[in-house]
């Protein structure tokens, strides 16, 4: 659905997206992730057709980038939810949605029909004649989504979709996406809500102005180096805890309440040593587990990497 190469956005000086390559698949949730300024939407707004690329070479639902025709026949295919959802609201959710059919130069029934049934989805119909501006900040983000989908786009670029909204809007949202998920179209989410893109992306790219990794949640967590095993104990104190370092030679070893978090290499070789320096010093253990990294912790250290390096 995606595939670009050595894609580079300049403005000036200043280089804001430097020689990404990438492929996103039909039907896939692809998350991009990153810090502020490092080039995501800029990414976003050079696929969209939104701004020129500087160099580099882009297709998207098989038109290509910086080709005039193929960007015309390329924005009938996607829909596009910025940051700032930018909605008439002193006018209908209706209204709002028919404004943007009529832009499309969609016939009068299918608009009839996408309005009524993309509103249906977002809980919206019997409030299809209220203002805009009477509705939540959840309600107006649903509003903006199905702006997006009126035209029946294959590719939906949404920007922070989720930003700014309470825990409950922000869940409406992530179940709408999983929704239009189900319906096989693409979607290339802009986030800094890792704990978003772990529930609900199939891939995720890490990008600082260059993309620093590609690769499925689960891919990218067993790849971390640091493994953590977790014993939980009927009483733990700092007795266990010296114990553990000892015998293992290890520094990281915390205690947190009942529980100790012990940093290994290779768990299958170090966790029966952990286990028997607990006993030796007197603990009893109810249950001794391993945990994968978060999202957050692989972030964080591919991101500093990134930051670190020449």
């Amino acid at each position: 659905m995606i595939h670009a190469e050595k894609l580079t956005k300049r403005f000036g000086d200043l280089t804001a997206v430097d020689g990404v390559s990438l492929d996103v698949e039909e039907g896939e949730v692809f998350g991009f992730l990153g810090p502020n300024g490092a080039g995501k939407t800029t990414t976003v707004r050079m696929l969209a057709t939104l701004i020129s690329k500087t160099s580099g070479r882009a297709e998207v639902a098989g038109c290509e980038i910086g080709k005039e025709a193929d960007e015309l026949k390329l924005r009938q295919q996607i829909g596009v939810l910025p940051e700032n959802v930018g909605l008439y609201e002193g006018t209908s959710a209706y209204q709002n949605l028919e404004y943007f059919g009529h832009l499309h130069q969609m016939d009068a029934s299918t608009l009839r029909n996408n309005i009524e049934r993309l509103l249906r989805m977002m809980n919206l119909w019997e409030k299809k004649d209220d203002p805009v501006s009477t509705f939540s900040k959840g309600m107006k983000q649903k509003v903006a989504i199905a702006r997006t989908l009126v035209h029946d786009p294959i590719l939906l670029f949404l920007d922070e979709p989720t930003a700014n909204l309470d825990p409950e809007a922000a869940k409406m949202v992530r179940d709408v996406i999983l929704e239009l998920k189900k319906e096989n179209r693409t979607i290339f989410l802009n986030t800094h809500n890792l704990d978003e893109a772990q529930r609900i992306c199939d891939r995720v790219g890490v990008l600082r102005t260059r993309l620093v990794t590609v690769g499925s949640v689960e891919a990218l967590r067993s790849g971390f180096s640091r493994k953590r095993t977790v014993v939980r104990l009927q009483r733990a104190s700092e007795e266990l805890v010296t114990a553990v370092k000892s015998r293992l030679g290890k520094e990281r070893v915390e205690l947190s309440g009942d529980q100790l978090f012990v940093d290994v290499e290779d768990p299958a070789r170090e966790n029966p040593d952990i286990a028997e320096a607990v006993v030796a010093a007197g603990g009893r253990i109810i249950e001794l587990s391993q945990v994968s990294p978060s999202l957050e912790e692989v972030y964080l250290k591919l991101v500093h990497e990134e930051e670190a390096a020449p």
